[in-house]
């Protein structure tokens, strides 16, 4: 079944009280400089029915943004600027005519709001929201926020943080921070900043992807990590994306020393001495680069493609030594990186309106600003996955689609 989905025209959602109308500017961080400003959004599912699901979540909104002024700022420069009461977060209320269980990924375009243009302005939001109600009682909440403002981490506190206020808490348990001192005296190097802002600086296309909802098997991810000895599943998941994707993607051809290189996000909030503050919602993550040539990943051992990633996460510490700039990016075709980012353990799928934790966390995009891979939480049911790892994918043309699902088939 293929449901329609009614909105409701958006409306602009201030902050509750007065005194968090106060006139401030926030100072980004080196690394939210190193962040272009492309949307990225997130959808949070519930099955379980709470009473008045758009207003409850509206109201809770508002009463966040006290807390989280600089989340209904703007962008000025290398600041975000809280400097009048009429900047909010756009607002929409819908409904579905279907059930949540008959959401399909193409009906998932319509349960978020999208920015006008492929990379988010300084005139614009830095967050729109969407809560759709479904006909069977379940509901959708769907976050669309500049990069700028927060990596998957600190949305997901964001979102705790209105949880816990739709569920009737005075305030967020956690003490919101967004100062760039939070993150103490230790930051990127202007050359590792450069080199973050040119890995994520393409500009994205609409339409070059395929979007995919893939399940990486546990069966397959068993025998990976049995093949490697301390491998993560991380790691076994994305040595199996990176392989697929590269047979099915890149032709092989006479050129065996053609690139094809992996990135992927790592989380820094309490790794090598970087010591950001508890609470802080800013982007606290490094992207690495990990060169090899596509028969390195295609045709060679799979422990291999795994020890690739593991020495190129051993190395996560030269990012924060200025140990980044010398890389092949520019050389590299756009078509030819994989990047894989995880969602799971930052936070996303502990959010509660009132009826318990999502059953799904699902990203979506339409444009392809790298070919990529984001690995998703597992159901919120008191279990993990029981057929695998769920994964969003948006790292192949519509032409080369099904060769990558059946590599993935085939592995």
């Amino acid at each position: 079944m293929s449901g329609v989905v009614n909105k409701s025209s958006p409306v602009m959602v201030r902050p509750s009280e007065e005194h968090g109308l106060v006139a401030a500017t926030v100072q980004l961080s080196s690394l939210d400089q190193g962040v272009p400003p492309c949307a990225i959004s997130s959808l949070l599912m519930f099955d379980q029915p709470i009473d008045k699901p758009i207003e409850t979540i509206k109201q809770a909104l508002s009463q966040a943004l006290v807390d989280y002024r600089p989340v209904s700022g703007r962008l000025a420069g290398d600041r975000i600027a809280c400097t009048t009461d009429e900047w909010g977060v756009p607002f929409v209320g819908a409904s579905a005519t279907c059930a949540l269980d008959e959401v399909t990924v193409a009906l998932l375009p319509d349960l978020a709001v999208a920015y006008a243009g492929s990379l988010c302005g300084d005139h614009e939001p830095l967050l729109q929201m969407q809560v759709t109600e479904f006909s069977c009682g379940g509901f959708v909440v769907a976050v669309t926020w500049n990069h700028i403002l927060a990596d998957g981490a600190g949305m997901g506190q964001f979102l705790q943080a209105v949880g816990e206020l739709a569920r009737g808490l005075p305030r967020p348990s956690v003490v919101p921070v967004r100062s760039a001192t939070a993150l103490g005296a230790r930051g990127l190097p202007p050359s590792t900043v450069g080199a973050e802002r040119s890995a994520m600086g393409f500009r994205p296309s609409k339409g070059e992807g395929a979007f995919l909802d893939i399940t990486v098997p546990w069966s397959l991810i068993g025998r990976v990590r049995a093949q490697c000895a301390r491998c993560t599943v991380f790691e076994a998941v994305a040595a199996v994306l990176w392989r697929c994707r590269t047979r099915a993607a890149i032709p092989d051809t006479a050129e065996q020393d053609q690139m094809a290189p992996l990135v992927f996000a790592c989380n820094v909030r309490k790794l090598f001495g970087l010591g950001a503050d508890d609470g802080y919602y800013g982007n606290c993550f490094v992207l690495q680069w990990v060169p090899a040539t596509r028969a390195q990943v295609a045709d060679g051992d799979i422990r291999d493609v795994v020890g690739l990633i593991r020495r190129a996460k051993e190395k996560i510490p030269e990012l924060l030594e200025g140990g980044a700039a010398e890389r092949e990016r520019e050389q590299t075709p756009l078509y030819n990186i994989l990047g894989v980012s995880s969602w799971r353990g930052v936070g996303l799928d502990e959010a509660d309106f009132g009826g318990g934790r999502p059953a799904r966390v699902m990203w979506h995009e339409e444009l392809m600003v790298v070919p990529a891979c984001a690995v998703l939480p597992p159901p919120c049911k008191g279990k993990d996955d029981d057929d695998g790892v769920n994964v969003a994918s948006l790292c192949v043309k519509p032409e080369h689609a099904d060769a990558f699902l059946a590599e993935l088939a085939a592995m």
